[in-house]
């Protein structure tokens, strides 16, 4: 056996059992082997999610991204027929759609999806919320847990769960619930204590620190940031 080979079959063994950050390594390696790296990424994507009751994941994600990049007519085909509008079909009790915000964060344009974020909880608030363009620490306390989760699992799938409010909340706890701790650990203000400035000085892509989208306006206070970070959709 070729030692091209060895190193495909070691990547592919990798892809299905490696921990995350040895499956997305080996995602990114087998996206530069073109057709063979297409057909790898595929058939793993088919034999986890196809017929399956799994919900996607970080690494399905990753291997999505990388195939929606490709060239491939075959790769296009697939998609096209298997993932036509990501790999996730969002959930709402209240009947609002993600597609955009999927279709964003596919993209990886995380500028714009954080954007779509906060529409889409003005959205769940109701029309007074979407006339003021932000909502009330109460309004959360109401949002559904499903519609909640369904935005975070879209943030978290498509970057390599580094973001999403489930990420905050996890080192919002981890760090006793100190908020000033909080927003300096999410790179939203500076250790000597200035906020970071909308949008220029927040960090756009994966290089962000752990939890750092999607954004709240931590200038009006804590309490809608602790009233998303207190809802049951990260205990269920």
């Amino acid at each position: 056996m070729s030692s091209n080979a060895t190193g495909i079959d070691t990547l592919t063994a990798t892809l299905a059992a490696g921990s995350l950050k040895k499956q997305l390594q080996a995602v990114y390696e087998l996206s530069e082997l073109d057709a063979t790296g297409d057909r790898i990424l595929i058939d793993f994507l088919k034999a986890e999610l196809i017929g399956q009751d799994n919900t996607p994941s970080a690494i399905h994600g990753s291997a999505y991204q990388r195939l929606c990049a490709s060239e491939s007519d075959t790769t296009k085909t697939f998609l096209y027929q298997r993932f036509p509008n990501g790999l996730l079909t969002p959930q709402s009790e209240r009947g609002i759609d993600y597609s955009e915000l999927q279709a964003l964060l596919v993209k990886q344009d995380y500028q714009s999806a954080d954007k779509l974020t906060m529409q889409k909880l003005c959205e769940l608030a109701g029309e007074q919320a979407m006339q003021r363009k932000w909502v009330y620490f109460t309004e959360v306390s109401q949002f559904p847990v499903s519609d909640l989760q369904t935005i975070d699992t879209l943030w978290r799938i498509y970057s390599e769960d580094r973001f999403g409010w489930s990420k905050q909340h996890e080192l919002w706890t981890r760090l006793g619930k100190d908020w000033e701790r909080l927003w300096t650990q999410l790179g939203w203000k500076s250790a000597e204590g200035a906020w970071t400035r909308y949008p220029m000085e927040f960090i756009w892509d994966l290089s962000a620190p752990i939890g750092h989208l999607p954004l709240s306006n931590q200038l009006r206070g804590v309490r809608m940031m602790d009233s998303l970070l207190s809802h049951p959709a990260w205990t269920q």
